[in-house]
């Protein structure tokens, strides 16, 4: 309700900045406001540290699927700096502006250093964010009781380090913001709560617990007591664990949501403009159609989170002929749209286009799936 009254204030003072509402709306909530109800969500922070398992736990019984989800992007959406095939190959040194940066190693940790000509902060790198592979890497840091994103990222199309998405581009007037941005603690819990596995226990913030990449419990929860209770045949393991595909499709569209924003998330940021195509949930959820939610367009009916990323046009067409009709045939409730009339083939490419998000040197694919006219205005 307090998002509902929040979203109606800001479409009566910016109406231009607010999306239609889609039909699961009123059905649905923020990330926020999902973690504060009972049962299992990402990025929540309340069972116990001894609740979880580890990801080998789950092996015994699910080996195929942990041998497949370890070599995923979400799986290896953070590793420990020193495991960082990114860093291992492209050392940073280099001058940006009037400061001088540099990674450096000393035994097993990475040391990050910025140097101004009179004074040097060095301090050691607690996580390396993102793959590398897709977009780029961002590192983060603990200076004193604080925590920092570095002013530096790796992108990929650069082949080397830039300054970080969300940034400014203005020379910093301290060493200290020269250095990185400083988080507040809900950025904080929140980084390390979607690039990693178990951050907080007991609502108690403890990064050097975390385990690096989301790995099997960041989306099942914790799974101690359904692995000794299937181990053991006792009745009642399997309602210990969740298993996000029994969730209905707007359910489902938020549970990814909890990182990737859901709608509510991304209405609520007050961001908008291409910035928002990095929020695949909102921006999907704003497809024509999505409609009143469809199994066959949540995210895990495109991207199965235990695989690597499917890059064959062709399964993704797949998925859109599931509601689309070919040839003569009548629409109905089921596929009630008709297929594409200039082809049946490559649909993403036409209708959900990439375009270049600022800052971040790379394209992402728009999940506003819909028909792009030239010229038109960009869709918030």
């Amino acid at each position: 309700m307090k998002a509902v009254l929040i979203l109606l204030l800001l479409a009566v003072l910016f109406p231009q900045s607010i999306a239609q509402e889609p039909a699961t709306a009123p059905n649905q909530l923020s990330t926020e406001d999902r973690a504060r109800k009972p049962g299992w969500w990402p990025t929540k922070g309340e069972p116990r540290r001894a609740d979880y398992a580890g990801s080998k736990a789950c092996a015994h019984c699910h080996a195929s699927l942990f041998a497949t989800q370890k070599n995923t992007s979400m799986a290896q959406a953070a590793v420990l700096p020193a495991d960082s095939p990114i860093l291992e190959s492209h050392r940073l040194s280099q001058r940006n502006d009037s400061f001088q940066y540099k990674i450096v190693s000393q035994g097993d940790v990475l040391n990050y250093s910025v140097n101004d000509g009179k004074q040097t902060i060095s301090v050691p790198l607690l996580l390396a964010a993102g793959t590398g592979s897709t977009a780029g890497q961002s590192y983060l840091f603990q200076l004193e009781s604080n925590y920092y994103e570095a002013r530096l990222s790796y992108f990929r199309t650069l082949h080397g380090f830039d300054i970080t998405p969300g940034h400014s581009r203005s020379t910093p007037p301290t060493l200290e913001q020269a250095a990185g941005r400083r988080l507040s603690g809900a950025e904080t819990h929140k980084c390390f709560g979607c690039h990693t596995t178990a951050s907080t226990a007991e609502y108690k913030f403890e990064p050097s617990q975390a385990i690096p990449g989301v790995t099997c419990e960041a989306c099942h929860g914790p799974g101690a007591n359904h692995a000794a209770m299937m181990k053991a045949g006792i009745e009642g393991g399997e309602g210990l664990i969740l298993n996000p595909r029994r969730l209905s499709p707007s359910d489902s569209v938020d549970f990814c949501g909890a990182c990737h924003r859901t709608w509510w998330d991304g209405s609520l940021s007050g961001i908008s403009g291409p910035l928002t195509l990095r929020f695949a949930p909102y921006r999907l959820e704003n497809s024509r159609c999505w409609g009143k939610g469809d199994a066959r367009l949540t995210c895990v009916a495109c991207h199965d989170p235990h695989l690597p990323l499917v890059r064959d046009q062709a399964s993704y067409d797949n998925r859109c002929l599931a509601c689309h009709v070919t040839g003569s045939v009548k629409t109905t409730a089921d596929h009630p749209g008709a297929a594409c009339r200039v082809s049946t083939k490559n649909c993403v490419s036409c209708h959900m286009p990439k375009y270049e998000v600022p800052g971040t040197h790379s394209e992402f694919i728009d999940h506003w799936i819909r028909v792009v006219r030239k010229g038109e205005t960009f869709p918030n």
